[in-house]
């Protein structure tokens, strides 16, 4: 049987649509109806950069010409509809999403252990516990709030001390989670004082993340090579896609 192929109008079109950019951009862009939008689109990534605007507020605006960046504060701070953390990028997700990312988790325990120690220097490991007993004790923090001395000698764009570089890991790798921003910084605290217990206490199989990850970022993209899947959610490998992607086809 030979392969469905799409013409380039029908392909636009499929993308422009998986991506919300058909529909009239109305709607009141607070709330439920906000966080259908990023269910729909899956995530949005959180940039730093603020040249006009920043660049998660002008992707939810320019589809809901009501929203307003405190609309997406409120969804993740208070409503806690959403959480933060990694796709390819920094990024605000579904709060349902989250037993998936328990995957992602697993894995960057194991690869950001070794690949930050060459990075950042391995004193971070030490503080570990010691970031852990004092959110436990006394509740959320930034990183400033951690802070210690920096490298005496520059190692790049982020010389953190170690206290913020075991702040980054925890949460990486899912033992704290970011409650708010206060301007741009990130506040970290227990990921069980952030993540509603419905979603915190799920476990999903990896075969089923592996699925899910797949056939979800292809609902989001309309038509993908295995790598483009893969690296949707970044949540799994290309090769582990591509076999999807050959027990799909068949």
């Amino acid at each position: 049987m030979p392969l469905p192929r799409l013409d380039p109008g029908s392909a636009r079109r499929l993308f422009l649509d998986a991506h919300a950019l058909l529909d009239p951009p109305k709607g009141p862009g607070r709330g439920a109806n906000l966080a259908a939008l990023i269910g729909r689109l899956g995530f949005v990534q959180v940039d730093s950069v603020n040249t006009l605007a920043r660049a998660h507020d002008l992707i939810l605006w320019s589809r809901r010409p009501a929203y307003r960046p405190d609309h997406l504060r409120h969804l993740n701070d208070r409503a806690r509809a959403t959480f933060e953390h990694w796709t390819h990028d920094a990024a605000v997700i579904p709060a349902a999403f989250f037993p998936q990312w328990r995957l992602k988790f697993a894995r960057d325990r194991v690869r950001l252990r070794e690949r930050w120690k060459d990075w950042h220097g391995s004193a971070f490991h030490a503080e570990i516990d010691t970031v852990l007993r004092h959110i436990t004790d006394h509740g959320a923090v930034q990183s400033a709030d951690m802070a210690g001395q920096r490298p005496s000698k520059s190692t790049g764009w982020w010389d953190w001390h170690p206290s913020k570089t075991a702040l980054e890991y925890l949460w990486r790798t899912g033992d704290l989670a970011v409650t708010r921003r206060d301007g741009f910084r990130k506040v970290y605290d227990l990921t069980e004082r952030v993540i509603a217990p419905e979603y915190l206490n799920a476990h999903i199989p990896e075969d089923q993340v592996i699925d899910w990850a797949c056939a979800a970022a292809l609902d989001r993209l309309g038509f993908a090579t295995p790598g483009e899947l893969a690296a949707f959610w970044a949540l799994i490998t290309p090769a582990e896609a591509k076999v999807w992607v050959r027990h799909a086809l068949a």
